[in-house]
Order: structure tokens, then sequence, then C-alpha cells
């Protein structure tokens, strides 16, 4: 059976299915809808749909091989022009990793996991085709990853983005050390930190999302995009279906970017707590609230993932993180925050340690230390300059 996928919202277990192998996929026209992963073509288009709308359309290792066997199939054709990633459902395009499975799992089983995750992600953001991601629904952390990296994301009224992961143990992985420290003001620090949630419009104006469409446009969207030979008409394409929807509302976060960038600037995560004490407001007070309710190391560890990833490349970022993820597998909270959010739901996971003043810089040290035996993650494919 399927596990939960790493948020509070995923909850139904659903089978697991195959579809045919990388190598017929040129060929498929029609589908079983059990197929947890949809290949399909429309006109220049290659089209892959997530399909576990129980599951929020939470990625297994065996889904996310299908995604990448697809986009590698989808890029040495001469036929397709740009590939499209979307899911099934309305709520949600992806809402995250299947991690419980992770951790119920045995080591070897997450190390399979997130190196066949982070070599997606890596392959996203260096596809030779215009890739378009409709993060249309619920949009986090591994959905992140399949989305953010690409050229074009379109969010929709219904998207939800957050990369929840300090609350379960872990941290803001799938290239989140490459795109959140250089969104502007520190707003990526503060989405990674506290794992706050954007939704709609405020997807785009943080930087997350490239392009605006309304969901009942999207079928329209999908089809004027199959007829797209290059980058140049879809740029007009998408330009056109968002020009349909005027937006003037504030951006969700305005009231309080000078404090955002103040705050969470700092070095350490002591600092960015006595910054937000210091300033003392409602909104400050509601910011400690949440942290408080973090894993003290996942805070430690991406503060310094963040800090680290903002001169790093894509790649340098997943092979860190794939250090990171192995680590935590091995030996840290990631087990007991996704008991405590995930198994039991009791909500009182208990961190170790379980003040931030007790999390030593050795501690620390060890999550980002080589693995075992040299086991690194290493890419097939030479990433773009």
């Amino acid at each position: 059976m399927i596990r939960r996928a790493a948020n509070s919202l995923l909850v139904n277990s659903v089978k697991q299915h195959q579809i045919a192998s990388s190598s017929s996929l040129r060929h498929m026209t029609t589908f079983s809808e059990n197929d947890n992963v949809l290949v399909n073509e429309n006109g220049t288009a290659g089209v892959i749909t997530l399909n576990r709308p129980k599951a929020l359309n939470a990625i297994n290792t065996d889904m996310v091989k299908k995604i990448y066997a697809a986009m590698r199939d989808f890029e040495k054709r001469d036929d397709k022009k740009l590939v499209i990633l979307k899911g099934v459902g309305e709520k949600a395009f992806c809402a995250g990793g299947d991690v419980r499975s992770v951790v119920e799992g045995s080591v070897g089983d997450g190390k399979e996991f997130f190196r066949n995750e982070y070599k997606n992600n890596e392959l996203i953001g260096n596809y030779k085709k215009p890739y378009v991601a409709v993060i249309d629904g619920i949009t986090m952390g591994g959905g992140v990853g399949l989305s953010v990296h690409g050229k074009y994301r379109v969010a929709t009224e219904r998207t939800l983005f957050a990369m929840p992961e300090t609350a379960i143990g872990l941290f803001p992985d799938v290239g989140g050390g490459y795109f959140l420290p250089r969104m502007e003001g520190n707003i990526g620090f503060y989405l990674g930190i506290t794992g706050f949630r954007l939704k709609g419009r405020d997807v785009k104006k943080a930087g997350v999302a490239t392009h605006f469409v309304e969901s009942s446009a999207l079928e329209e969207l999908e089809k004027e995009l199959g007829k797209c030979n290059n980058s140049d008409e879809i740029d007009k394409t998408l330009a056109k279906f968002e020009g349909l929807f005027k937006d003037t509302s504030e951006f969700v976060l305005q009231p309080h970017l000078k404090q955002i960038e103040k705050a969470f600037g700092g070095d350490t995560i002591e600092a960015i707590l006595k910054k937000l004490h210091s300033d003392g407001s409602e909104w400050a007070m509601k910011q400690l609230k949440t942290i408080s309710k973090m894993s003290p190391t996942s805070l430690k560890i991406t503060l310094r993932q963040l800090q680290l990833g903002k001169t790093m490349t894509l790649r340098e970022c997943l092979q860190m993180e794939y250090r990171l993820a192995v680590h935590c597998c091995i030996d840290s909270d990631f087990k007991e925050g996704v008991r405590a959010l995930l198994i039991d739901k009791d909500q009182q996971p208990k961190w170790k340690p379980n003040r931030i003043e007790d999390v030593t810089q050795d501690h620390v040290n060890k999550f980002f230390a080589p693995l075992p035996d040299n086991d690194e993650l290493v890419f097939e494919t030479s990433a773009k300059l």
C-alpha cells in the first residue's frame, strides 16, 4: 500500500500500479484509471500527469522513476517541443513525497527515494526543452521540487504552496537550498523556516510561480500550448491566458516584508528569534509560536542549508541535500516528526534535543558530513552552465 505524504493533508492509501516501460512511452494513448503516472501527447506537447488523487498526488519512488523516464523520452523526440506536468483532480498538483514509507522502511529505501527524487529535480532544472508545471491545488515539498526548477510554473486560485519540512524533523529539500535563498527580501528563509503557506495569486507574487491562470481556463490553455513550437510561442500563449484575469489584490506578505527582511536575515536561529522578540508585534509573536513547534535541529540545519545554498549551483545543492536526507534517515528527528504528525497524529513530537540552545554546532555538522562508504549522489548527465 502507498503511504501518506509529508504533510497532514495526506491521508488515504491507494495501491501502486505499473505503467509501460520507458521504451514504449511514445506509443501510449490510453491508460488505466489505476496508473499512478499517466504519459500522453497533446500536439507538440508531451504531457505527464500525476494520478493519485486520493493521496493528493503524493509521489513515491515508483512514480519518480516513471516521471524521469517519460521526461527523458520526450527530451529525445524532435516532434515534442515542450513538456507539461500536471496532477489529476481539483485538490492537488502534488502534496509532497511519501515520507511515511521512507521512515517506516530501511535506510536503503530512503536513499533510493531521495536519490531518484533529486535526480528528477536536477533534470527539471536543466531540461533541454520548455517545461510547464501546472501547479493547480496543493503544492508542497516534493511537489515544489517537480515544479519550481522548471522554466514555467502556472498557479491558479486553488494553488496552496508550502515547504513544511521543519515541522516533521526534516528540512526544505528538493532543491530548496537553491531556490529559497534566491527569493527577495529573505522571503525564502521565512518560508523555509516557518512553513508559511502561500495561496493563489500570492504564489506568483512571491516569485514561486511565473504565471497565474484561473483553473477554469486550464483545459483551453493546455490545448493552446499543444500548438506551440518554441519558447516565444509559449510565452505569448501564457501571457494571453494570464491577461484574461485582472488582479488588484495586495500580496499577503506585503505588510510584513520589512519585518521579514530584518528578522530572517539573522546569522543564527537564535538571532532570528531575538529579532522577532525585539519586534514585539502580534505578527512577530505568531512567528515565534510557529517556530517553537518545529524541530530545533531541523531549524538549525535549514538555516545553514539555505546560507550555503545561496552560492551553490542546483546540482551542488541537491548533492548537499542528499547528504542531509540520508543522515536524517540514519538518525534524526525525522522519524519522530512523521510519527507525531502523520502516523499517531498526537501532534506532540519529542524532539532531541528539544531546545534550540541545546543543538550544538557539532550536532549540526554531522548532517553535512560525507556519507558512509562515500555513497554520494552522482548525476548521470552534465548540468547546463
